[in-house]
């Protein structure tokens, strides 16, 4: 048998695609399966983006494409970031890729030695420690508070160390559902500015999905006087319902985007064509369908979180961006439930056919995270089966 790479065998599986493995194959066993799983929007691509990845047929379309995306695409994802407040974004320092997860990776890999320490605000999305460990890094893990979910510059400060190299920033959050102020992202500046040697890597893949009187602010229009070392990802997959397309994308200081851009030369080279010209579309096209998602997107979240708080053992800190509730279910764990969530969501799961994440995987040990990316309908009977998995 041959033997794997020390960072190979650092790599676990994702626990969202094995919880939504595992509801797929029950599902296929004729069981109705509620998925609160994986997190992807339930609609459709809208019609015009899919009209333009038809339209694209009719073109010369079978070639490579320059490795960081079009002309095209790279001017209508700067606009995108200028539109957010970051002035300096410009075709020049933009970088198309298979996805922000791979845009993510991509940066990770450039910025991190071996050694390096990358600061993790927890809860955090599952794949960042993975990508720091790929990178030879070591993720320093910081506790945002279950009551918050908020980073503060105390927190942040007493994470640094001269090994820091790496802020990894998710706003709004996933799984926490919470949204940054611009005040409080503008508070983490004077520990940055601090080390100018630590550079940050803003996921702002949920821009689009805040809620009520939330507003959204990227880190680098909060914060433009640390542009220099910031790296903003962002990408098409969430507020235009184009998971599978695989379009994210990134800008961020010359030097940092093009190592990126090399790095991607030699592993998947460009982005799939016919995907770059629908992402063109959404982009630049109409944005009514984006915000018909977001509206019910909204009325989901009021729902999921009213139906959750009223589960004895759960709390709650209200979602304000993305499409996750992420309850703290450490009082509805026990002999029944299970001592953990990981216990928690697979009981949950052979037992009652509702599929959630176990907080463990977000490096929070008390929670579950569900999605309502799905119909009212399947939101009200899940929370039900919940409820009565739980016993109220």
């Amino acid at each position: 048998m041959l033997r794997l790479s020390r960072r190979a065998g650092s790599l676990s599986e994702s626990v969202t695609l094995a919880i939504d493995a595992k509801a797929k194959a029950l599902a296929a066993e004729g069981k109705r399966v509620l998925g609160f799983g994986v997190g992807q929007p339930d609609f459709d691509t809208p019609e015009p983006i899919k009209e333009a990845a038809r339209r694209s047929l009719d073109g010369r379309i079978g070639g490579y494409t320059p490795v960081a995306g079009t002309p095209a695409l790279r001017e209508a994802i700067a606009a995108a970031f200028r539109k957010s407040g970051i002035e300096g974004a410009a075709a020049g320092n933009v970088l198309a890729s298979c996805g922000a997860k791979h845009s993510l990776y991509n940066a990770v890999q450039v910025l991190v030695d071996d050694g390096d320490e990358v600061i993790v605000p927890a809860p955090y999305w599952v794949s960042y420690p993975s990508m720091v460990d790929a990178a030879g890094g070591r993720t320093v893990v910081v506790d945002t508070g279950p009551d918050a979910c908020i980073l503060t510059p105390e927190r942040l400060a007493a994470a640094m160390t001269d090994k820091t190299k790496l802020l990894i920033f998710n706003s709004p959050g996933n799984p926490s559902g919470v949204t940054h102020t611009r005040e409080q992202i503008r508070a983490l500046a004077p520990v940055l500015a601090a080390r100018p040697d630590v550079a940050v890597l803003s996921d702002e893949i949920y821009q689009h999905l805040v809620y009520g009187d939330t507003e959204f602010s990227s880190f680098a229009a909060a914060c433009p006087e640390l542009a220099d070392r910031i790296v903003t990802v962002n990408g098409v997959s969430k507020s235009y319902a184009m998971t599978g397309w695989r379009i994210g994308y990134a800008t961020g200081p010359k030097d940092v985007i093009g190592a990126m851009t090399r790095f991607q030369s030699h592993t998947t080279s460009n982005p799939t064509a016919i995907a770059q010209a629908a992402a063109v579309a959404a982009l630049t096209g109409p944005q009514d369908a984006v915000e018909e998602m977001r509206l019910a997107f909204d009325r989901r979240r009021l729902l999921m979180s009213q139906l959750l708080v009223e589960i004895p053992g759960f709390e709650l800190v209200p979602p304000t961006g993305a499409f996750y509730c992420f309850p703290d279910i450490s009082g509805a764990l026990n002999e029944k439930t299970g001592d953990t969530p990981f216990e928690f969501t697979n009981r949950l799961l052979d037992e009652h056919l509702v599929a959630c994440v176990p907080g463990e995987a977000f490096g929070a040990p008390t929670s579950i995270r569900l999605s309502y990316a799905c119909i009212d309908d399947a939101i009200r009977e899940g929370c039900a089966r919940l409820a009565k998995f739980v016993g109220a």
